[in-house]
This record gives structure tokens, C-alpha cells and sequence, in this order.
């Protein structure tokens, strides 16, 4: 009997084993996200002094010099993506670019599409004229034609002030600000609104040619812009900008371009 109930118990015991519930192999961590090593920052390439290219076709500029050096100090390569400046927002949500560097400027319409970091420069709207020019103040503009780059802030800064854009003859649009200042040059524009930085780096250019009125369209700031999602970017941007500005390296940056520190 004891014989018997020994081998009952042993086919019970290895019965009960087979049944039991055998516990799933843990799951394989998920491999860690690659670490990013390079920023794509798009650019209209034809922006001097902030983004354009030299006699040699390579893109120099201020903004390109601010943004190596960041790069360089967050451990990343970086490339240059020249866009259609009016098309920025759609480039940087689609992912074509991580970044937009180029005297973006920051507005409140900009912030529900893109994050910007602290802004690195103060920039005015300036209003250049042909040298001997009548026109001397913003009210001299009514009933002429007055020209500005399509999807940048000058648009906005000018349109802003309905009273003056309605007094105009006409506004035209151009894709650069090239484009712009040699249709002034020729005579098939009375003025241009332009950012401040491009402007007077025109305008020093050929100081015989033109004039800078007194009178603006506003004061605005430049920062660099990110999608809205990429906090950790937008983070260490915000780092790089601020160490370079503390240890006088954007100054420096500045003083090659502009003649003196204009970092904010």
C-alpha cells in the first residue's frame, strides 16, 4: 500500500508540474535612443550678412558662424539646408529641417507653430530710400510703391500700421531682399523695408546709393526655432546661446560682422 501511494503521490506531484502556470521570459529592453549627432538648420541662403554665399558659392554668414559654434560645443555636426524662406514653418514640421536659423524673427503669430529660445538680437525694420530721396519720413509714403521680402517679418511689421500700408500706391513682394534693393536701385520701387542687420550691411555696401530714414517699422528680436515637440533641442540650444554669450564668444562672432557686439 505504502508502495502504491508513494507512486500516486509522485504522478500527482508531476501532474500538478506540468499544469503550473509557466511564467513568460521577461521582456528584452528596448534599446536605448540613438544619441542625435547632427542638426539640420534651414536657411534662406541669400540673407547676407546672416546666411548667404560668397564669391566661392559657400554659405558664410553670421548666423552660420553662431550656429557652428553651437554645434560644436553641443558635440553635433551641423548642416546647412537652404528653403524657401516663405515655406519655413511646413519645412521644419515635415522634419526636412530640425532647426530654423537664419534672423528668424520671434512673433507671437510664429509661437503657435514653432518654439523659439531666448532671443541673441535685438533687429528694427528699417526703411531704405534711394540716396536724395523726398521721402524722409513714414507719412512720405503714401502713394508710392513700396517693396519688402514675401514671409518675412517686414510683411508683418508693415501691415501692422494699416494706415500707412493703405496709403501706399502699391506693395510688392520679392523672394529675396536682393531682388528688392536693386529694384530700388533701378527706380521700379520708392522704398524697401528690411530687416535692420541687412539693411545697413547693404547700405555700407554703397552708402552713395542709399539712405536709412529715421523712422522704422518697429523693434523686434531674432531667435532660433525648433518644432514645438522638441523640448531637448530647444534645451540645449538654449545652453549653447547662453555659454557663448557669458564667455564673449558671440560677441566676438558679432564684432567680425557687424563692427561691433549687437548681441542682446
Amino acid at each position: 500500500m505504502k508502495k502504491i501511494a508513494a507512486v500516486a503521490l509522485l504522478s500527482l506531484g508531476a501532474l500538478l508540474v506540468g499544469c503550473s502556470k509557466q511564467e513568460p521570459p521577461a521582456p528584452a529592453a528596448a534599446p536605448a535612443p540613438a544619441a542625435v549627432t547632427k542638426i539640420v538648420i534651414g536657411l534662406d541662403d541669400n540673407f547676407p550678412p546672416m546666411g548667404f554665399r560668397d564669391e566661392k558659392n559657400e554659405l558664410v554668414g553670421f548666423d552660420i558662424d553662431m550656429a557652428k559654434e553651437a554645434a560644436k560645443r553641443l558635440g553635433m555636426q551641423v548642416e546647412f539646408k537652404p528653403i524657401d524662406w516663405n515655406a519655413k514653418e511646413a519645412e521644419l514640421t515635415a522634419k526636412r529641417v530640425d532647426a530654423l536659423w537664419n534672423g528668424l524673427t520671434i512673433t507671437e503669430e510664429r509661437k503657435q507653430n514653432i518654439a523659439f529660445t531666448a532671443p541673441y538680437m535685438e533687429n528694427h525694420q528699417i526703411i531704405v530710400v534711394p540716396a536724395g530721396s523726398a521721402i524722409k519720413t513714414k507719412a512720405d509714403l503714401a502713394g508710392k510703391v513700396v517693396g519688402a521680402q514675401e514671409g518675412s517679418s517686414a510683411v508683418d511689421a508693415i501691415k501692422k500700421e494699416d494706415a500707412v500700408f493703405k496709403s501706399f500706391k502699391d506693395f510688392k513682394t520679392f523672394g529675396d531682399n536682393v531682388t528688392a534693393l536693386m529694384d530700388l536701385t533701378t527706380g521700379r520701387l520708392d522704398a524697401v523695408v528690411v530687416d535692420e542687420v541687412v539693411g545697413r550691411y547693404y547700405v555700407a555696401k554703397k552708402p552713395e546709393a542709399y539712405a536709412v530714414l529715421d523712422d522704422n517699422f518697429g523693434t523686434e528680436e531674432y531667435g532660433v526655432g525648433v518644432r514645438k515637440d522638441d523640448t531637448e533641442l530647444l534645451g540645449k540650444l538654449d545652453k549653447a546661446l547662453a555659454d557663448m554669450k557669458a564667455d564673449g564668444a558671440a560677441a566676438k562672432i558679432s564684432e567680425q560682422w557687424f563692427g561691433k557686439n549687437i548681441i542682446k
